[in-house]
């Protein structure tokens, strides 16, 4: 049975079509190398200021960044996986940046949030390696399974 997902679309502009963003969750989910806790998970798109004071609350850290996971807990009744805050105005500097689309940016910085729900880190040298690694194996699967990523600027 496929992992129930909320999406919260909180940017101010920027809306991604939420069908689509639980497809790449689900399409994640039957990845074999790693395994994200069960539950249900939540994704939450929203714009600098927002994620801004949620790295400084949580994370005692106000600079803007582009993506931060929660993991949830494992209760025996209802599992709860966690939950993924994606930064959509720091996407669209991205992929500006790397000459990509806003589309791509999001859907890499899902796989990324989901890594780190999975278990994977990227706060040393060693880590972020082996997560850009995994992200590579993310994106080629959702590439294969033909998993886009729909939004509306």
């Amino acid at each position: 049975m496929p992992r129930a997902v909320a999406i919260a679309n909180e940017h101010a502009k920027a809306k991604v079509a939420a069908a689509s963003a639980i497809a790449v969750i689900q399409t994640l989910d039957r990845l074999r190398a790693w395994r994200c806790p069960k539950g249900e998970l939540s994704v939450v798109f929203l714009g600098d200021k927002a994620i801004a004071k949620i790295h400084a609350d949580f994370l005692d850290d106000p600079t803007v960044t582009d993506v931060i996971t929660f993991v949830g807990e494992d209760h025996p009744v209802e599992p709860f996986a966690g939950e993924i805050c994606i930064n959509v105005d720091q996407a669209k500097r991205a992929a500006k940046e790397h000459g990509t689309s806003l589309e791509h940016e999001l859907r890499l910085y899902l796989a990324h949030g989901w890594l780190h729900l999975a278990g994977l880190f990227d706060g040393t040298k060693a880590q972020a390696a082996e997560m850009r690694a995994a992200e590579v194996v993310a994106l080629k699967h959702l590439d294969q399974a033909k998993v886009r990523l729909k939004v509306a600027v």
